[in-house]
């Protein structure tokens, strides 16, 4: 890290970009609701005017020691929505989320290749022969690249005030024709996501960055522009670009902005994409130790042990990344679910770990959740009075899974989407086709998390066992203690906590597993939206590891009323007698290629592991084990649970502390208290 780079990163850290920041006056505040929230207007004309309002009203500033330029100053801005007017619209539609087009990976590549007025010839092309619907779209997509060209030139006549012609003219030429060098294309990129945020979009990706930035890169090494060492500087000064205002860009928590970063993997054709900025991406991130970009890496059984140990370098420091995704269940995966081919190569992640596919994909990755604890749970407790067999009660499961497979269908229907003229450009074949990205892409998938899966096994496991196999444990007793959350039932949640079985740990709960996750995804077999995409079943639980649990009673495999669930595809959190080794082999499970919407076995491991010589190998070739065996995706926490509880008592001392959380890494001190307990009661393992 040169010297510039090392003061950016400690204005960052100290904050001080924050004081840059404004609210608007509550009179600006008023007329720009007066403009973008009338109700006679088209939504399309609103969002436009949005950015453009937003845009015109950002201030820019200069920031001293970066060559990337771009600062966002407005905290808050309005939403384009008259008072019970969004609620109204949820009478008629079904509303995912806010609305708005989100966790799509762009065409970084060819956007930043041929700049905005590519992009603008695309729309224009045969225009005249279109009818009024695509002329008015190719009027509020018109205006959209005006107001973004706009906005980089008042960046570009900053460079200008501050004595540096070259890059004000690089700018405004690379924005309208296309990046020449690694830089202008990382300046162009962070005027374009920041704008693609200022759009009122959330968790926007970053893709594939070793791929689309890399022609940049070959260029500028072969011109003797840049070298190694020069080249990782401009990574690390970009890399810092997305910290300057990610506590802005949040869904629940700060963190959770779905600033996410795919590496490697293979290309469209099939051969290997790992190249030269898939390790300098890596040793960047290393180096500047920030939350943003989340780094994923994706790996298959060819992927050298020199490449995970890069990976394990960077989780030995705390960051809760990268996140690996394995190819080898990934693609077959989405090949069963009608992807092409070539696109299911080039996947990525959305905001956390839902697999997307870059350039052309409108899939929902997170439209809902299947509550697996909870039917778990209600078919012990109606059903086991009057259960012959313990394959009565999996029938059962299966019935009750399909059930509310088709419900969440019927849910559905009637999908409202908030157009995105700015997302449309980012995007492929919607400016020739002359329509909005929300009205549906090439793909338009939905992905279903399969939340409280290991506690769902457990409670069947523990059944099992208990009641049906050894019968030390009648139906009455089992019941009754459910009912009371094990008041009076000590000793019974005792042994459902330590001696039943558990998956991660024991065979027979992993074979069981199996067959639950492959239930799960057979609910969702042959079901499609109403915009003809499939339901994709995952193994992620999101936020909904802490909601479902609220109001989930005490469970068969020991779990009090109301206490948190193991967090996305992950063991009990009570699980003893048991090491990161079985953990792993328990949960690389054969069905993973009918569940791959995404969801990561996330591991903690106590942060000593890493004190010894040998640790980075040792825990790079527990990773490497986890992919042979047929592992889908993987997320390691280096935690230490006491320096944590120190971190709650004196949050002043410790702001520098990471964790991974459900999909992203953020501040431990930074995270609400609920989300804090659940990282703490982790169980944290060695080696």
């Amino acid at each position: 890290m040169n010297d510039q780079i090392r003061k950016h990163l400690q204005w960052i850290e100290e904050r001080q970009h924050r004081k840059l920041r404004r609210n608007l006056m509550p009179d600006e505040w008023q007329r720009i609701c007066d403009e973008i929230r009338d109700p006679s207007k088209p939504m399309a004309e609103r969002v436009t005017r949005r950015l453009e309002l937003f845009l015109e009203m950002e201030q820019p500033v200069w920031m001293e020691h970066t060559h990337i330029q771009g600062l966002r100053t407005i905290i808050e801005f309005p939403d384009i929505y008259a008072p019970g007017e969004m609620d109204e619209i949820k009478t008629r539609h079904f509303v995912h989320e806010k609305g708005k087009v989100t966790n799509i990976a762009c065409d970084y590549g060819t956007v930043l290749t041929e700049g905005l007025e590519g992009r603008r010839a695309r729309l224009h092309a045969g225009l005249e022969q279109e009818d009024e619907a695509a002329k008015a779209f190719a009027a509020y997509t018109d205006r959209t690249l005006d107001a973004v060209e706009q906005f980089a030139d008042r960046y570009a006549q900053l460079y200008e005030a501050h004595g540096d012609m070259a890059r004000a003219q690089a700018l405004s030429r690379a924005i309208r024709y296309g990046a020449q060098t690694m830089e202008e294309a990382m300046q162009c990129f962070r005027m374009i996501h920041f704008s693609f945020w200022a759009a009122d979009n959330y968790h926007n990706t970053v893709g594939r960055f070793d791929q689309y930035m890399y022609p940049f890169y070959q260029k500028d090494i072969a011109s003797g522009l840049l070298d190694e060492e020069s080249a990782l500087s401009l990574i690390e000064d970009f890399f810092l670009s997305f910290n300057v205002d990610s506590d802005l860009y949040y869904s629940l928590q700060w963190g959770d902005n779905g600033q996410s970063l795919m590496l490697g993997g293979c290309k469209r054709d099939g051969s290997s994409a790992v190249n030269e900025l898939t390790t300098l991406a890596m040793k960047a991130s290393l180096a500047i130790r920030q939350i943003d970009p989340k780094l994923n890496l994706r790996v298959d059984k060819n992927t050298p042990l020199a490449l995970y140990e890069l990976g394990t370098q960077l989780t030995r420091m705390g960051m809760g990344f990268p996140q690996y995704a394995n190819d080898d269940v990934v693609i077959p995966g989405l090949l069963r679910w009608g992807y092409d081919i070539e696109d299911a190569r080039d996947y990525t992640v959305a905001a956390c770990w839902e697999y997307i596919v870059p350039n052309v994909s409108m899939d929902i990755v997170n439209i809902d959740a299947m509550p697996m604890a909870e039917v778990a749970h209600g078919v012990i407790s109606e059903c086991l009075p009057y259960a012959s067999t313990f394959e009565d009660l999996l029938q059962e499961i299966s019935c009750r899974l399909h059930n509310r497979a088709l419900k969440m269908v019927q849910k559905h229907a009637c999908l409202y989407m908030e157009p995105s003229p700015m997302a449309s450009i980012l995007m492929r074949g919607f400016l020739e086709a002359k329509r909005d990205i929300s009205e549906g892409g090439k793909y338009n998938n939905y992905g279903v998390h399969g939340t409280g899966f290991s506690c769902a096994v457990d409670q069947l496991a523990a059944v099992r066992r208990f009641v049906f196999e050894e019968g030390s444990v009648s139906r009455e007793e089992l019941l009754e203690a459910l009912g009371a959350n094990f008041e009076g039932h000590e000793q019974l949640r005792h042994r459902l906590r330590t001696e039943a079985p558990k998956i991660g740990r024991d065979e027979e709960a992993r074979m069981l597993g199996n067959r639950l996750l492959k239930m799960f995804a057979e609910a969702l077999d042959g079901l499609h939206n109403e915009r003809g995409g499939c339901y994709r079943a995952g193994t992620g639980s999101a936020m909904y590891y802490l909601w479902h649990s609220r109001e989930l009673p005490a469970t068969a495999d020991g779990r009090d009323a109301g206490q948190p669930l193991p967090a996305n595809f992950s063991p009990a959190l009570f699980i003893t007698r048991t090491g990161p080794l079985s953990v792993l082999r328990g949960f690389a499970l054969s069905a993973l290629p009918l569940a791959v919407n995404g969801g990561p076995m996330t591991l903690e491991l106590h942060d000593t592991v890493f004190k010894a010589e040998d640790s980075v190998e040792k825990v790079a070739r527990l990773v490497q084990s986890f992919m042979l065996q047929g592992g889908h995706q993987l997320q390691l926490n280096a935690v230490n649970r006491e320096k944590m509880k120190k971190a709650q008592e004196h949050p002043e001392e410790y702001g520098d502390l990471i964790v991974r959380v459900w999909g992203w890494s953020g501040h431990f001190v930074e995270l609400d208290k609920a989300y804090q307990d659940q990282i703490i009661a982790r169980t944290e393992f060695g080696i």
